[in-house]
């Protein structure tokens, strides 16, 4: 297993940050940790790094104890905050890898040969020589990522990454790390706030609410839990009336005068292909789409149903 945890808790004076937390990701895997502000994401993260102490329980990372094995343990993850710096603020970015190639003792080949592949991936190049004050965020994030990825780490921990990025600095910096995966067989574990992440970078969740742990599963899964809905957007080669009344589906909207309409459905109730089938006996359709449900929106639903009613 890459990660395991047993009854893991961390209490801060009366506040309990992380409680009882129990969850195993064996190697390879990409998962998403996901929770509101104050649930416990970045907290778990300093205990599964050696940065923290649990109060009660034990984690393993890389099959070490983090605290106890920290210096084993650093040479085989590699770590990105997205509000916080590993590389020197004053220093050209290319002097910071080679003082962090230097502290996990890379021979100089193996060095120039992994930064020129980072480089090239996440197009360095042109500011490798620019001290890190004076790159753009998007520049240093893609920094940061290169520098937690130099050594070759078998687990990848990225806590908010994408914070603050424009929308082209976070497509490029996903397609990156999509590709690592795929090249290097990078294990991923990935907290954010932005549901794009963990729907293009992710196969599984685990949702977090009050330091405990209130799903663990797929993206898909946990639409279904909360009884979500997919919608089937329906092109039409002809205008038609509101196609109300298909069987386990709901008009959810008409537009451009019925040559557009929207289905939503549960998809444990149907299937789009059920849908199509009653749809084709009273209109004909050119195209369509599927949109998936907000994933911010299934999280909330999550936490609503788990509150006590009154």
């Amino acid at each position: 297993m890459i990660i395991e945890v047993e009854g893991l808790r961390r209490r801060f004076k009366a506040v309990t940050a992380v409680d009882g937390l129990t969850f195993t990701i064996p190697a390879g895997a990409a998962v998403g940790y996901i929770g509101a502000n104050g649930a416990g994401k970045s907290t778990t993260i300093k205990m599964l790094t050696g940065i923290l102490k649990p109060t009660e329980g034990v984690a393993r990372t890389c099959g070490l104890e983090p605290l106890r094995h920290r210096r084993q343990l650093a040479r085989r993850i590699g770590v990105v905050f997205g509000q916080r710096s590993q590389l020197w603020w004053d220093l050209p970015l290319r002097d910071s890898f080679r003082a962090l190639a230097a502290i996990h003792r890379l021979a100089r080949p193996a060095a120039a040969s992994r930064l020129a592949e980072l480089a090239e991936r996440l197009d360095l190049g042109e500011f490798l020589d620019t001290p890190v004050r004076q790159l753009s965020l998007g520049q240093r994030i893609r920094g940061e990522v290169a520098a937690a990825l130099l050594h070759s780490p078998e687990l990848l921990i990225l806590d908010e990454p994408t914070i603050g990025l424009d929308v082209l600095s976070k497509e490029r910096l996903r397609v990156f790390l999509i590709e690592q995966r795929a090249l290097h067989g990078t294990s991923l574990f990935l907290a954010t706030h932005d549901m794009d992440d963990v729907h293009r970078l992710t196969e599984r969740v685990l949702v977090v609410d009050h330091g405990r742990l209130a799903f663990d599963g797929t993206l898909a899964g946990l639409t279904e839990q909360v009884g979500a809905e997919r919608i089937v957007v329906l092109d039409l080669t002809e205008p038609a009336g509101p196609l109300d009344g298909v069987p386990g589906a709901r008009l959810a909207g008409v537009e451009g005068g019925g040559l557009r309409q929207r289905l939503s459905f549960r998809p444990g109730e149907t299937t789009v292909a059920a849908i199509l089938t009653a749809v084709a006996a009273r209109a004909q359709v050119h195209d369509l789409t599927i949109e998936e449900p907000d994933i911010e929106a299934v999280v909330r639903r999550l936490y609503l149903s788990r509150e006590p009613r009154s």
